[in-house]
């Protein structure tokens, strides 16, 4: 039997909503690092050790229990103390954590020494309340004040800092009476245990930021649910409690679609996907207890993100679709409505990033919110057609139109710069992003030869998206009876496809150009943007068919997925984030793109290679990237991004919905009352049943099986909501009979 390889971070994460503490494997906070305890842009703890009489703790093991809750395994190294030694590994501490709005901890010591022993448990903190932009550069800069103070009355210590009127502090409070006190920077317990007995404490982290305190949830202490003594020995721990985190999260398991496999690999991905996906909820801007708020990532992107947000609104629409009619409310909420050249806002455009911390609320920085994004506008559009397409609400339409026009409005005015009808970007604000599309590191567009490429650019996957905005959009201003409207829609993606397919594509190379530079001269690098293309439609059949075969070829194929960019390329760097590197949304999205032009052993090859990669991952989680090195044999492994990535990352995430509705040829057209399926399983994934799934009025109940090398599909259950009329139910129907 081969070996199970898992490849993980050297890190835990825990979250819930927009707060989150980042930890190494002893459950401790290291200065100079990025890990922290975080809320609302700000990291409130920067430090965190345990000592026992000054003594570091040496780890044992420790795991993320489940998004929330964490739990650490530690022992003492050889101590002196006054009443003797205490020998190695004779003491063993646990530490429980669960975050809510604030952090909830227990700590649990066993006396394993055979004799009784007297010791003082240490618990050092320090906060720097840096900005989390400033965390992420390393570069931070004091600015404000720090003030720190010990109640012993109340058992907590309080560290403070305020700049103007900028407030955020962080209390420490030691909830079960048990000897303490506070000296030094730590806080100390006296500790006395005789042979096999336990002692523990319960202690809180309250985060305060303006006139909010953030507090851990009144079910977050294991103890107080079991009623057990607030000190000395203590039985052992039982049943974990259930608590509203639970009960939340379970409301969201049950709206979405379930999915069972045979394949074990897959069915564990999907779950913890369902999982993760309601981990990166923003509980506190969701729309209604259907309509919510995906985050971008964690820890980065805990914030409203344009292009991310409706990536992963898109991904998850046959999971469950209200992640789509959350993200679109809160968007269209910030659309721009005038010039502003700081924040790259201009009419009609929509945000691509928005922030609450220190360096936001003093106009620092430009993210309130801000606009820094060629894409997020055109998604816009792809996600409200798909949300229709999926739940057959016309509301959602009537009450998008405005919003729409507005973003028609700037695709075809501040997107278009030279009025050529292509997109082009570029930057505007002093806080200079040199690259405004999905691929947007510093560094990630690059000629043939290496070399960067200077603004404005047109790259070709904004094209496709432009394509199928328009397209779709001549659908909706059909439904909503703006004929003449839809009618130029459809004639300008018409055209658009033309010209696209004549000005991107180079010949020599088989594959569309990476975009346009701005002599309007093509960028010929050979990129996994091209993919996208395919993703759109925009691609004449026989260039779609020629772009995935050089796709596929070695320089572009590590065998994990479809790399960024050519390791032909002089730039290119497998450990970088955008020059080699691979991202399962990518890669799903491209997935999609050759499923689309029917080119299925192509698709199957790259989400087999996801996959292949995601179940070597720990805990079957993809990182939003990861290197790309080419793959030796089937005993490798994946190699993390080295400068880290989001885990979990909502559109990596996402990748695994995305990839197996590719996989079934899931097409809903609630409007008209079907549901288009193509399943073409491949040999390793020879079964998929799915529950629940969500079409207009109805939920469907399916499953899909190879025989031999065709797949085939049943329908076991069409259950419509009541007052559905018989006529209004979902029917399904194969791809293949019918045009698309």
């Amino acid at each position: 039997m081969p070996i199970e390889i898992k490849v993980g971070p050297p890190t835990i994460t825990i979250s819930q909503g927009r707060t989150f503490m980042v930890t190494d494997r002893r459950g401790e906070i290291n200065p100079n690092t990025v890990q922290g305890v975080y809320a609302m842009d700000t990291r409130f703890l920067s430090h965190y050790r345990l000592y026992i009489n000054r003594t570091p703790l040496v780890p044992i093991n420790s795991s993320q229990l489940s998004f929330y809750a964490s739990r650490f395994h530690l022992t003492n190294d050889i101590i002196n103390t006054q009443g003797g030694v205490i020998d190695a590994q004779t003491l063993r501490v646990t530490i429980n954590r669960v975050v809510s709005e604030g952090i909830h901890e227990e700590i649990d010591v066993a006396n394993y020494s055979g004799k009784r022993v007297r010791f003082l448990l240490e618990v050092s903190l320090r906060s720097d309340f840096a900005d989390i932009f400033e965390v992420k550069s390393g570069n931070i800069i004091q600015r404000g004040k720090e003030k720190t103070e010990w109640d012993e009355q109340h058992r907590q210590v309080r560290t403070s800092y305020n700049d103007q009127d900028f407030h955020r502090a962080i209390t420490y409070a030691v909830i079960r009476e048990v000897p303490v006190g506070y000296a030094n920077g730590r806080i100390f317990f006296e500790i006395d245990l005789g042979p096999n007995q336990r002692w523990n404490t319960c202690c809180e982290m309250l985060l305060e930021h303006g006139q909010e305190i953030k507090r851990p949830g009144p079910d977050s202490c294991r103890h107080e649910q079991q009623g057990t003594a607030s000190s000395g020995a203590t039985p052992a721990p039982g049943q974990e409690p259930s608590s509203n985190i639970d009960e939340r999260q379970a409301h969201w398991q049950a709206q979405c679609t379930k999915l069972y496999s045979s394949n074990n690999n897959v069915y564990r991905m999907y779950q913890q996907a369902v999982e993760d996906m309601g981990a990166l909820r923003i509980y506190d801007m969701d729309v209604s207890a259907d309509a919510w708020v995906p985050a971008a990532g964690v820890p980065w992107f805990v914030t409203l993100f344009g292009r991310d947000s409706l990536t992963a609104s898109y991904q998850n629409m046959a999971v469950a679709a209200g992640f789509a009619r959350g993200a679109l409310k809160r968007l269209a909420e910030h659309q721009a409505g005038e010039r502003d050249d700081w924040r790259e806002a201009q009419p009609g455009k929509i945000l691509h990033e928005m922030r609450s911390g220190e360096l936001a609320h003093f106009q620092q920085i430009p993210f309130t919110p801000f606009y820094g994004t060629a894409d997020a506008t055109i998604l816009y559009l792809i996600v409200l057609s798909e949300a229709y397409r999926w739940t057959g609400d016309i509301t959602l339409l009537k009450d998008n139109q405005d919003v729409a026009e507005k973003c028609l409005a700037w695709i075809d005015q501040s997107g278009d710069l030279d009025g050529d009808g292509f997109q082009e970007y570029k930057s505007y604000s002093s806080y200079h992003y040199n690259n405004l599309g999905w691929k947007d590191a510093t560094d990630a567009v690059v000629y043939a030869d290496g070399s960067p490429v200077k603004q404005p650019k047109g790259l070709c996957e904004l094209q496709g998206y432009v394509y199928d905005a328009w397209t779709r959009m001549a659908e909706a201003f059909e439904v909503l009876g703006d004929q003449e409207k839809a009618k130029t829609l459809q004639q300008k993606a018409e055209t658009l496809k033309q010209k696209f397919n004549q000005r991107f594509w180079m010949e020599d190379e088989g594959c569309f150009a990476y975009g346009l530079d701005p002599g309007k001269k093509q960028i010929t690098s050979i990129s996994s943007n091209a993919g996208q293309c395919l993703w759109s439609g925009i691609a004449d059949a026989d260039k779609a068919r020629r772009t995935a075969k050089r796709l596929l070829q070695d320089d572009m194929w590590s065998g994990w997925g479809i790399r960024t960019i050519s390791s032909n390329n002089p730039s290119y760097n497998p450990l970088s984030y955008q020059r080699g590197s691979i991202w399962p949304q990518d890669n799903g999205i491209i997935a999609d793109g050759f499923k689309r032009y029917g080119l299925i052993d192509e698709s199957n090859q790259v989400i087999q290679g996801i996959f292949d990669a995601i179940e070597r991952f720990e805990g079957y989680r993809p990182p939003e990237v990861f290197a790309g090195v080419q793959r030796e044999g089937t005993i490798d492994f994946p190699i993390l991004y080295p400068a880290g990535a989001n885990i979990p990352q909502a559109w990596a995430t996402g990748s695994i919905f995305h990839m197996l509705r590719t996989v079934l040829g899931l097409r809903a057209d609630a409007p008209q009352k079907r549901l288009y399926v193509h399943p073409t399983l491949p040999d390793w994934l020879p079964d998929i049943e799915i529950q629940h799934l969500r079409v207009g009025p109805c939920t469907i109940s399916m499953h899909f099986w190879r025989e031999g090398d065709h797949s085939c599909w049943q329908v076991d259950e069409v259950k419509a909501d009541k007052g559905t009329a018989q006529e209004d139910e979902i029917q399904i129907v194969d791809e293949l009979e019918t045009d698309k």
